[in-house]
């Protein structure tokens, strides 16, 4: 029975999740275990949207939670909001949703959509826009991964 929860796509779809991680450790991680390069692209790109799904629809009620219950909080998180919002505006009033997408589409450790959502969030970026543009970005990243460890795979499998 707990051989149907490790097979390569589970553990493909649950690896790009993984925040810090992604798709730069999912995808690699499907095509090593098996899965075709547009099989890894298609579990782990769909296993890296649903954190951002989540992430855009709770952080409001739980950020407004803690600023109701605790002047802590509440001091925190207008701090931070005052600050980022105050300090890069008018840029990301300009760059914003290029920003986003451009952001959450490099594969490199601290973007992604997880940070992607966070940004998204702090400037206000209503949900299905934030969805959009982070979809976009993961879907850019997932074909970066994809062609960068697929050509890298292909070499040292010709090697062998």
């Amino acid at each position: 029975m707990l051989e149907n929860f490790t097979t390569p796509e589970i553990t493909t779809f649950f690896t790009s999740m993984l925040p810090g991680l992604e798709l730069r450790l999912g995808i690699p991680l499907g095509i090593s275990l098996g899965l075709s390069p547009i099989q890894a692209f298609i579990i782990g790109t769909l296993g890296n949207l649903i954190p951002a799904l989540i992430i855009l629809k709770l952080l409001n009620p739980i950020t407004n939670l803690l600023r109701k219950h605790s002047k802590l909080m509440d001091r925190f998180f207008t701090a931070l909001f005052d600050k980022t919002r105050n300090k890069h505006s008018k840029k990301f009033a300009q760059y914003g949703k290029v920003f986003i997408i451009v952001f959450v589409s490099i594969p490199l450790p601290g973007s992604g959509a997880w940070s992607g959502s966070l940004i998204a969030y702090l400037f206000g970026v209503k949900y299905w826009q934030a969805i959009a543009l982070i979809s976009l970005g993961v879907i850019i990243a997932g074909i970066l991964v994809t062609a960068g460890f697929g050509s890298i795979h292909a070499l040292f499998t010709s090697l062998h």
